[in-house]
C-alpha cells in the first residue's frame, strides 16, 4: 500500500486523464498484460500535474530512442532495478525483459552475471556499467568506460547512461512512496535483488556436485522449481526474502540428490 493516496481518474484534470489513458495503453503494449495498479506511480505524480507532464515527456523521449539495442537497454534497466530493490520496477522489468528475448534462466542468473555463460561480453560490460551507476557515489572506472567505447559510440553511450539513470530515478521514487509490485510477472519467474540473491545463489553451488558448480546449472534448476510459482513480493525487505529462501532450500535438496 502506498504511503499517500493517488489521484484517481475521476478526480484528475483532463490532461492528467489523457496521460493516464495513453500510459495504460503503452504499458499494456510493452508488457502484454494489463493490471489494475499498472499506473500507480503516475497517480502519485499527479499530485503535481506539471511535474507529471514533464516526467511523461521524459519517458516518451526515452522510449523513442533506438540507437542502442532495445534488449541491451532492457537488461541494463532490469539490473538497475534489482540494485534499488524496487518491487514495481522488477515486476514490470522482468516481464518486459522476457518480451525482449531474455530467458527466465538469464533473469535468475543476473546476480552472478560475471560468471554466467548466458551473457556475452558486451552484456557483461553493460551490466557492470549499471552496477557502477547504481552505487553511491557512482563508481564507473575509466577502464570500464574505455571498454564500452569499443562497442558503443558517443550517442549510444549517452542513451544507455540516460536509460540507467532514469531507472534509478523510477526505483527511488517508487520505494520512497511505498509503490509495490503490480502483477506484471504474476505466475512467472522474475529477477531478484542482487543483495538478496548473490549469497544465496553462491551457496547453492557448495554442495559437492560438479553439475551444481557449472555456470547456468543453478539457474536452470531453480527455474524448474519456480516454473509454476508467481513472482512474489519478496523483494523489498528481509521478511520478503523468505520466499527465495524456501526456493533455495528446495534447490539444495535437488542438488544433493544429483550428487
Amino acid at each position: 500500500m502506498t504511503r499517500i493516496s493517488g489521484v484517481s481518474a475521476r478526480d484528475a484534470g483532463l490532461r492528467v486523464k489523457l496521460a493516464y489513458y495513453f500510459t495504460r495503453r503503452q504499458i499494456a503494449q510493452l508488457t502484454a498484460r494489463g493490471r489494475e495498479r499498472m499506473i500507480e506511480p503516475l497517480e502519485l505524480y499527479a499530485h503535481a500535474p506539471g511535474l507529471l507532464l514533464a516526467y511523461g515527456k521524459l519517458e516518451q523521449a526515452t522510449a523513442k530512442l533506438n540507437r542502442v539495442d532495445w534488449r541491451l537497454k532492457v537488461l541494463a534497466q532490469l539490473k538497475a532495478a534489482t540494485l534499488t530493490s524496487c518491487e514495481y520496477c522488477i515486476d514490470m522489468g522482468s516481464q518486459i525483459a522476457r518480451r525482449s528475448g531474455l530467458s527466465d534462466e538469464q533473469l535468475l542468473e543476473l546476480p552472478r552475471y560475471r560468471e554466467s555463460e548466458l551473457f556475452n561480453h558486451l552484456e557483461r560490460l553493460v551490466l557492470d556499467y549499471a552496477v557502477g551507476m547504481g552505487r553511491t557515489p557512482v563508481d564507473v572506472s575509466d577502464a570500464l568506460f574505455a571498454e564500452l567505447r569499443e562497442h558503443l559510440d558517443e550517442a549510444q553511450l549517452v542513451e544507455l547512461t540516460s536509460a540507467i539513470a532514469l531507472e534509478n530515478m523510477r526505483g527511488r521514487f517508487n520505494l520512497a512512496l511505498g509503490i509495490g509490485e503490480a502483477g506484471f510477472s504474476e505466475g512467472m519467474v522474475c529477477a531478484v535483488p542482487a543483495t538478496a540473491a548473490e549469497p544465496r545463489l553462491r551457496s547453492l553451488g557448495d554442495r559437492g556436485s560438479e553439475d551444481a558448480a557449472r555456470p547456468g546449472h543453478v539457474a536452470r534448476l531453480v527455474r524448474k522449481i519456480t516454473d509454476e510459482l508467481p513472482c512474489r513480493s519478496y523483494i523489498r525487505s528481509h521478511v520478503r526474502v523468505r520466499f527465495f529462501d524456501q526456493v533455495q532450500e528446495r534447490s539444495r535438496t535437488r542438488i544433493r540428490n544429483l550428487s
